[in-house]
């Protein structure tokens, strides 16, 4: 490999989603020992130290100022009792992060006990890359405030050996304590060889030592209790080899924990990245080439080069090619005539206008480099974004790929030449066949190499704004890919941004492929606005079944730019200069669709020329990546904070100029900090006058709404909505109708928005809704406060019943009495198929002789003259429902509830009730009748389920799957059915994951949302295909398919269907609206707007519940008034999923599977009129038997 053909090394970790699988060194901990600062815990077998801190440590859910260190390898929130009351013994009596907890010594020069705090740019940016690479799916974090403590060789207390020898074996291990304002985190490190020993000697008996979290004691009204623990370790000895040898954060030997958050927490969370990516080379033994100070990355999502030794490298014959610029259109920029008096504001802010005879040109000032359009200061790390469009063609395939956008995202090092590349979202079929593209991203290294002296990297030369067009030619079948990129200068965070389109045709690479690069010069040749180059590289390429082959492909691209032609800004600019890339890295990611280049970049001579040892020149010189190498004589430089940064050159701070400044932006203007510079930006009402710099006055628009000058109709009827200028617009409020300016209450009784057992009032702009006498609820739901009586009984078991006929069960044909308000017989009582009518008795007994002909009726009184008991009626508006109802949602790697009470979120009482690291968990749905949960994976893929009550979760679908979505389930028919938007069909099965058939599998897009309403025999979801996004609706075994609502949709994400109102809703990302209707009237109405971004939703009564990615929080609002009345924002601020209502008693209701199945063999799917008999896709016996849906 050419690693060890020229006798360096690269190691290369991607940050992020592909981390390092090399076991982590000691000189890979956090900065330790006297020179960084710490102090150093007196030694001795138990000592104890106290460390007052200048942020509150966050541990479970309480609030530390104050931790104690001690030598036993642990920290403590409180001051710890002697050892002997606690070693061996886990979880401990007080609070306890144990790092590797045992009777440890330090005395007589044995290890020692490093502890500081520590708020420096470079450790927290250190400890939030630890943390974000062990949370993907989570929101990136900065930690503030960190706490180091580190033990060093430390020895057990007595001599330990187990037949290896007698020499006391020796731990190294680190905690890094990182806090924010509402969330700590715990980072343990642990060495390659740095546990020696895995047990100590307590009280004569051999014990492991032990690593975890212990809240300790919690006092309860009668006595204490211990409080909640978590153990990372066992009571096995491999549990304590494994913590140099696994990871839970992507890292080798590296865990994260979050352990404590503000205001709830739930419990100890750990790292989600458990998978290690295959080892790299092993290291080069290295005699003459010095070892330089470590240096880690600024972003955290591009490529962390771990160490840097190499020799720098002379090119292999390197080729001066003549282009011929006649071929080559050159649209040549010349600066306006003029004077700087009126063009100075086309000058970068860090640089001077200078007038010439023949016009004026714009120079960067010192410490700072660029064309002076664009100026940027010497030292800073550059970034880069875009996206990237275009057709390529692979291989053979007749089909190109299309790229309609993806991101392009470039970091650079300038100080010592490295530059990253990542570009997300290339397809499976596309990634592996660009890998030996190096060339996407080689333009970025180019623009800031490293310069050798008397050579310029081109965005000192140029600076940000050029076209650049490359042509790729692989040998030996030509095949051709134009590569086209606009550079457009920076944007208003100073990055460079690039637009690119690639046209063309590469070879076929299987998936699987790896590719590896011998470094290469590149000859470039500057004209004037045109700069030229062509080379020839060869990449090796090993297939997955090993075999390995040499390709190569030529490389010829253009630059063309604008430049001052007044000036002589690029008289001192070589003729040619030559690219040297020394090192080149190449990975796609196929989990995450991610390509990545890495390359070492140097700009110099031509020649070669002697070999530069200033480690300025060479990059191995350890300053800062925000500061510049200053070369001294021979090997001597020093290190200098770029401009907006300070400190010692080997550390830089960014400089906040707006608060040392306060009047930096002048009057009327607004300072934004950045890193390394500001911003200034006008204030509202203001705008930049022709200089660029001063804010002028505009003219200040009228806000109507608020000056009260609008003609919109009365705020009791309406709302005016300012919309900037002197606009507005006049809205009818939730209730009414009407333009605005002339609105109109709506009767909203007249379309059945109470319960059925309750009255509905019309009120001005809403209603109430009261239950009737004999029943309690909010009046949107209605349940019997009373036992009931012997007509309900009788009622209801005939309503429910079945009886079996010779095409199976058939609801019952006999009367059904009609019962009172209070539940008794009513005297009067007609069968409706007969027509005929006669009267009963209080106990419902016929009246021998009152049965009448059709067409008549008798009259009819009880008999016994009694009057009807009277009940006492109680508010029904004010009592709570039946208590257990609950909200179950999910939040990446775990499903979390919410409980009830009358409606209303009780936060206090949310928690997580199932924690599941690694998984995405996208739908959620209940079975009430088990009390068991049920979800959708799509990382495994997976469906599976768990008991709310305690158990273990169980997959119980996991072949066949693309991306599961949406998931209902039938709680009559015991079934589940759920959407896959990847196979684009809608499946069904049994609840144990039995008899799979698919029901849907035409017409399907983007399936995502699925709701079930088993009582009436509909099924129903959203299809959020961008181009055509749709509702449909059918049969539970998927006949009678019809489209509900296919027009003014956007993005439907969110399906709910409410039993007690009969209305469909749905939540639109799109739109940004909640909208209802009655699926068999089609009364689409609008119940809310403006909302921001939803995924899932569940309807609760009166109330509907989604959960928003914008707020990352559960949305609770009132459908009858359309407004919300509250939110609930889970401590891991991640994205909310799918969300589902968890009730404590089944809803009402029964349908033709109810009993036996509904005499099918297999899958009873129910139906408006009846139910169909299916069998499964794949049946495992014979003895399937069919019917259709009328039976």
């Amino acid at each position: 490999m050419f690693w060890r053909d020229q006798g360096w090394l690269l190691w290369a970790t991607f940050l992020g989603l592909v981390a390092s699988a090399h076991s982590i060194r000691r000189d890979e901990f956090f900065p330790f020992g006297e020179s960084a600062g710490d102090q150093v815990l007196e030694p001795e077998n138990d000592r104890t130290q106290r460390l007052d801190l200048s942020a509150p440590l966050l541990f479970y859910d309480r609030s530390f100022d104050s931790i104690f260190i001690n030598t036993n390898g642990f920290v403590a929130t409180e001051e710890p009792p002697s050892e002997s009351t606690y070693l061996g013994k886990m979880p401990p009596s007080f609070g306890m992060i144990a790092a590797l907890h045992g009777d440890l010594d330090t005395s007589a020069g044995v290890g020692k006990v490093f502890f500081r705090q520590d708020s420096r740019a470079d450790v927290l940016r250190r400890a939030a890359e630890h943390i974000n690479r062990a949370f993907p799916y989570n929101d990136e974090v900065d930690p503030t405030h960190a706490v180091v403590v580190t033990w060093v060789d430390v020895a057990p207390h007595t001599p330990h050996t187990r037949g290896d020898g007698l020499e006391k074996k020796r731990n190294s291990f680190q905690l890094v304590l990182a806090s924010l304002q509402k969330a700590s985190y715990a980072i343990l490190l642990y060495a390659r060889d740095g546990v020696q020993f895995s047990s100590t000697l307590v009280q004569g008996s051999d014990v492991i030592v032990h690593a975890g979290f212990s809240k300790g004691q919690v006092p309860g009204f009668w006595f204490t209790s211990q409080g909640p623990y978590y153990r990372t370790t066992s009571d096995e000895e491999i549990s304590v080899r494994e913590l140099a040898e696994q990871t839970n954060s992507g890292q080798r030997g590296v865990w994260v924990y979050e352990i404590g958050t503000s205001p709830t927490f739930s419990n100890v969370v750990p790292g989600e990245v458990t998978d290690l990516p295959t080892e790299p080379p092993p290291p080069l033994a290295q005699t003459t080439e010095p070892s330089w100070p470590l240096y880690t990355e600024y972003d955290p999502e591009q490529i962390e080069i771990h160490s840097n030794q190499y020799q720098p490298l002379q090119p292999h014959d390197p080729e001066v090619v003549v282009l011929d610029e006649t071929d080559i259109n050159v649209d040549v920029f010349s600066y306006n005539f003029g004077t700087c008096s009126n063009n100075r504001n086309k000058c970068s802010q860090f640089a001077d206008c200078r007038d010439y005879s023949s016009g004026f040109c714009c120079h960067c000032r010192p410490g700072f480099y660029g064309n002076g359009i664009q100026c940027v200061a010497e030292g800073k790390p550059q970034r880069m974004n875009g996206k990237i469009h275009g057709r390529v063609f692979v291989g053979s395939s007749p089909y190109p790929v299309e790229l309609g956008g993806v991101d392009l995202h470039s970091y650079v090092v300038v100080n010592d030449g490295r530059s990253y590349v990542a570009i997300s979202d290339i397809p499976e079929t596309l990634g592996p066949s660009l890998l030996p593209l190096s060339v996407l991203g080689g333009v970025i290294g180019w623009a800031f190499a490293l310069e050798q002296p008397g050579y310029r990297n081109g965005f000192s030369i140029i600076g940000g704004e050029f076209t650049r067009e490359a042509e790729v030619t692989f040998m030996p079948w030509n095949e051709k890919l134009i590569i086209r990129q606009e550079f457009k200068g920076t944007d208003e965070l100073d990055h460079l941004v690039v637009k690119t389109t690639l046209e063309g045709k590469v070879p076929e690479m299987p998936l699987g492929s790896t590719v590896t690069m011998d470094p290469y010069a590149e000859i470039y040749q500057y004209g004037s606005n045109l700069i030229t180059s062509s080379s020839t590289r060869e990449y090796k390429v090993t297939m997955p079944d090993g075999s390995a082959e040499t390709r190569t492909y030529q490389c010829r691209q253009t630059i063309t730019f604008q430049s001052c032609q007044h000036g002589d800004s690029l008289r001192d600019v070589k003729p040619s200069q030559m690219l040297s890339v020394d090192q080149v890295f190449v990975l796609y990611d196929v989990n995450n669709k991610i390509l990545r280049y890495a390359m070492s970049n140097k700009v110099g001579d031509v020649n070669g020329g002697e070999p530069q040892q200033n480690p300025c020149f060479t990059g191995r010189h350890g300053c800062d990546n925000n500061a510049v190498c200053r070369p001294g004589q021979g090997s001597q430089f020093t290190c200098e904070c770029a401009a907006g940064f300070l400190d010692n050159g080997r550390n830089c701070d960014d400089i906040d100029e707006c608060r040392e400044n306060p009047q930096i932006c002048g009057y009327n203007a607004v300072c934004n900090n950045q890193p390394g510079t500001y911003r200034c930006e006008c204030e509202d009402g203001f705008q930049f006058g022709s200089d660029g710099r001063t804010c002028v006055e505009v003219d200040r628009p009228v806000n109507h709404c608020e000056e009260g000058t609008h003609d919109c109709d009365a705020p009791e009827r309406a709302q005016c909505s300012y919309t900037g200028s002197s606009s507005f617009i006049c809205s009818c409020l939730p209730g009414f109708v009407g333009d605005g300016r002339n609105c109109q209450d709506i009767d909203e009784c007249q379309s059945r928005r109470c319960h059925q057992d309750a009255d509905c009032f019309n009120t001005p702009g809403s209603f109430v809704c009261r239950c009737r006498q004999g029943y309690r609820g909010d009046g949107s739901y209605c349940y019997s406060d009373r036992r009931r009586t012997r007509c309900e009984e009788e009622r209801d078991s005939l309503l429910g019943g079945t009886v079996f006929g010779p095409r199976g069960p058939r609801p019952s044909e006999s009367h059904i009495p009609a019962c009172d308000g209070n539940g008794e017989y009513e005297p009067l009582q007609c069968d409706r198929r007969t027509g005929s009518c006669w009267c009963v008795d209080r106990n419902g007994v016929e009246v021998r002789g009152t049965r009448s002909a059709p067409g008549s009726t008798p009259m009819c009184i009880h008999d016994d003259g009694g009057p009807p008991d009277v009940r006492p009626t109680p508010r029904p508006d004010v009592d709570p429902l039946p208590p257990g109802t609950h909200l179950l949602f999910a939040q990446s790697g775990r499903i979390e509830h919410v409980p009830l009470e009358s409606y209303e979120m009780r936060k206090e009482g949310a928690k997580a009730v199932l924690h599941l690291p690694e998984r995405v968990i996208i739908g959620v749905a209940y079975d009430c009748v088990e009390k068991v949960v049920y979800w959708t994976d799509i990382t495994s893929p997976a469906i599976s389920k768990a008991s709310i009550q305690g158990g273990e979760p169980t997959t119980v679908i996991r072949t066949d799957l693309g991306s599961p979505e949406g998931i209902t389930v039938d709680h009559i028919g015991r079934t589940i059915f759920w959407t896959d938007s990847m196979k684009d069909r809608i499946e069904v099965a049994s609840l144990d994951g039995s008899r799979r058939r698919v029901i849907v599998d035409s017409d399907l897009i983007n399936p995502r949302a699925i709701v079930a309403d088993p009582v009436h025999g509909h099924l129903y979801w959203t299809d959020w295909n961008r181009e055509a996004p749709k509702i449909e609706t059918s049969y539970m075994d998927g006949s009678n398919r019809r489209v509900l609502v296919q027009n003014d949709l956007g993005l439907p994400n969110g399906l709910t269907y409410d039993f007690q109102s009969s209305l469909l809703c749905w939540a639109d990302a799109g739109t940004h609206k909640m909208e209802c209707m009655h699926p068999d009237r089609g009364d689409r109405q609008s119940v809310m707007e403006g909302i921001q971004y939803p995924f899932g939703i569940t309807s609760y009564g009166r109330k509907i519940f989604y959960t928003d990615w914008k707020r990352n929080a559960v949305v609770a609002m009132d459908r009858h008034s359309g407004r919300e009345s509250d939110e609930f924002q889970p401590s891991k601020q991640t994205k909310l999923y799918g969300i589902t209502s968890a009730y404590s008693q089944c809803p009402p209701g029964r349908n033709y599977c109810s009993v036996n199945n509904g005499g099918c063999t297999h899958l009873c799917l129910a139906t408006p009129n009846g139910r169909s008999c299916k069998c499964p896709n794949n049946p495992a016996t014979a003895a399937c038997v069919e019917r259709p849906a009328e039976y």
